[in-house]
């Protein structure tokens, strides 16, 4: 009883919410904490799941689905076909290449037969796809070229599982011996007719979209029940998933499938955000039980193979993937994320091999050994993307054809008054406004597609971290007048506003701050100038919230003014006290309790004043009015 199914969900849920914040505390992926919480609570740690926990595997494997699903509902048909040559290019490039090169190599040295070399190479030349998209999702790394490259090819892998699994059949010749082969209702049927079922099923999905699923949900939307527009995202996911396993394809590409068909109706949004709660803690829950299968008694009964094989199988995956970057032109630095990102073995990888052990086309005991290797493969590959970040791409990064000039090289003659790190969106508005008012800057970013782009529009912005203190006194620290720190990272940001202090004490620096939290680093670091983003652009919304409801320009602007600078005085005050809550607390009430009555007492010190600089037009019109003692006309 105590090890039935609540049990493990509980022992599940609680290793996720003890490790993934300790994960995200010291800076790592939230995937890692999932996969080593399923390391610890698994039977070969702490045991506190056992084989009871393929059940809730079954369940969590459902994240996989709705990931997939949701990532249909972005790609409409008119992008999927935009996005041929690199989905059909590149995915096919590296699919082809790695099975061709792992297939060769383990040929060549471990001599086992063909059928079974040709399964493996098979099954590792898969990449994760729940972990790479998650993880680009994190970083933040989806719209950029790497970004796009990485979706194109995990979705060619994904559509050639439908192949690889209708290949497996034919490579055991028709003579399987285990009655439990796949959960297909079209095992025993001729091979030209499961083709025939199988196409007919992947039409039925479109069809059904088209013309049932979305008057559907438009009888359901007429009910505005909120339940039952979820009830319905969820059958349909789990309708199209079980009607792909029926006809032994597999259930996720089902919901990648029916999420592109319904990606151009008007309920996609929608569907989304009913979807999206339930893939993220399922998806959680996968990382978790791939954690938890990770069989250590096979890694230490042969630690040599195990490790030696997983090395070499993700170095050659790897300089595939660099060398099919190289060839459609990507940046060093872009290049060497994708080739990382997607070096592991991936989620499908466990069902090629599970169904070819059923097929008898390899010993058992390779085959578990083979899932050990793309697990492994799976906890490493959040690991060398940080060793990427940290210490691959800061110096290796960019190295391409044109000269170095153009990316990292600063003239003497370029050295300007102002040095601005970090141009995206944020630093991207300061540099024009310091452009339209005839003041240059120099720009440092570690975006080399955004460097091309924004050289090509005459800002002479350079590729370069600047957390190095050899690329700042090139770029002029020494002789400039003002530092704006800009940069998306918080962490970095931070750091690099620490080395200016350190390094250049004379320099003015101006800092960026996402939101309260990243006020409260500064001040403890001894800045004075910095700008929370969220904060002006609330109060100039806030603002003109105050126009619109009849006060006067002028007012609402400057007791949106006096709001900011009562606020940011707040923050110097609550900066002392976050350590500890209670004393944090009890101030933020007495301060918003002050500000409150400052802001009021200055309201009403400014009520008999003819402040009609800035009014809003209707209240011009009512004081026009007012004076000369009639009504204007509209």
């Amino acid at each position: 009883m105590e090890n039935g199914f609540f049990f493990e969900a509980i022992i599940y849920l609680s290793a996720a919410v003890i490790c993934v914040p300790i994960a995200k505390k010291l800076g790592l992926s939230s995937i890692l904490g999932y996969l080593f919480a399923g390391i610890i609570i698994g039977p070969y740690m702490l045991g506190l799941i056992g084989q009871e926990g393929e059940d809730i595997m079954h369940f969590a494997e459902f994240g996989v689905v709705m990931m997939l699903f949701l990532i249909g509902l972005e790609l409409d048909p008119y992008k999927f076909w935009r996005m041929r040559k690199f989905i059909f290019g590149m995915g096919l490039l590296q699919v082809v290449a790695t099975t061709l090169i792992l297939f060769l190599a383990c040929s060549l040295v471990l001599r086992w037969q063909w059928e079974t070399t040709l399964v493996i190479s098979m099954a590792l030349t898969l990449s994760s796809t729940a972990i790479v998209m998650q993880t680009l999702k994190e970083k933040n790394l989806s719209k950029t070229s790497m970004g796009r490259s990485s979706f194109a090819v995990l979705l060619f892998q994904d559509i050639a599982v439908i192949p690889i699994l209708a290949l497996l059949p034919f490579l055991a010749g028709g003579n399987v011996q285990n009655e439990n082969v796949g959960h297909s209702l079209i095992n025993g049927f001729s091979p030209w007719l499961q083709a025939a079922i199988v196409f007919g099923a992947i039409a039925t999905v479109y069809f059904a979209g088209r013309y049932i699923i979305v008057p559907l949900l438009h009888i359901v939307a007429k009910t505005r029940l909120q339940e039952l527009f979820t009830a319905s995202a969820l059958l349909l996911v789990m309708a199209v998933s079980y009607l792909m396993q029926l006809v032994g394809l597999s259930p996720a590409l089902g919901a990648f499938m029916a999420g592109v068909v319904l990606a151009n109706s008007e309920f996609r949004h929608e569907l989304e955000g009913d979807i999206e709660p339930f893939k993220g803690l399922l998806l959680g829950l996968f990382f978790i039980g791939v954690g938890a299968s990770i069989n250590f008694t096979l890694i230490f009964a042969d630690p040599a193979f195990i490790i030696v094989f997983t090395t070499i199988f993700n170095i050659i995956k790897f300089f595939v993937l660099a060398g099919i970057g190289r060839l459609y032109k990507k940046s060093s630095d872009q290049n060497l994320l994708f080739a990382f990102a997607l070096s592991q073995a991936g989620e499908f990888g466990f069902v090629i091999l599970g169904f070819a052990n059923q097929l008898n086309l390899m010993p058992t005991m390779l085959s578990n050994q083979m899932m050990a290797i793309i697990a492994l493969s799976m906890v490493g590959t959040p690991f060398l993307l940080l060793i990427n970040e940290r210490w691959i791409d800061p110096y290796f990064g960019v190295k391409e054809k044109q000269s170095k000039k153009d990316y990292d090289t600063i003239d003497e003659d370029e050295k300007n008054d102002v040095i601005i790190a970090g141009f995206g969106n944020f630093g991207s508005t300061i540099g024009r406004l310091l452009k339209a008012n005839g003041i240059p800057a120099t720009v440092l970013d570690m975006n080399s597609e955004r460097v091309d782009s924004l050289r090509k529009m005459g800002f002479k912005v350079y590729y370069g971290d600047a957390t190095r203190l050899e690329l700042l006194t090139a770029a002029g620290c020494e002789s400039a007048k003002i530092f704006i720190a800009a940069i998306d990272n918080p962490q970095v940001n931070l750091s690099v506003i620490e080395k200016i202090k350190k390094h250049f004490p004379h320099l003015k620096i101006l800092a960026r701050a996402r939101n309260r939290t990243d006020a409260f680093e500064m001040v403890d670091i001894g800045l004075t100038d910095f700008y929370r983003e969220n904060l002006y652009s609330a109060v100039h919304l806030g603002v003109d919230a105050l126009v619109e409801l009849g006060h006067r320009r002028y007012t609402a602007t400057r007791q949106g003014q006096r709001f900011i600078k009562y606020d940011e005085q707040a923050t110097f005050r609550l900066a002392h006290k976050r350590h500890d809550k209670k004393a944090f607390l009890i101030t933020s009430l007495e301060e918003i309790e002050m500000q409150e009555q400052l802001i009021k007492g200055d309201l009403y010190a400014q009520l008999g004043a003819n402040d009609h600089a800035w009014e809003s037009e209707d209240i011009k019109r009512e004081h026009r009015a007012e004076v000369i003692g009639k009504p204007l006309e509209e």
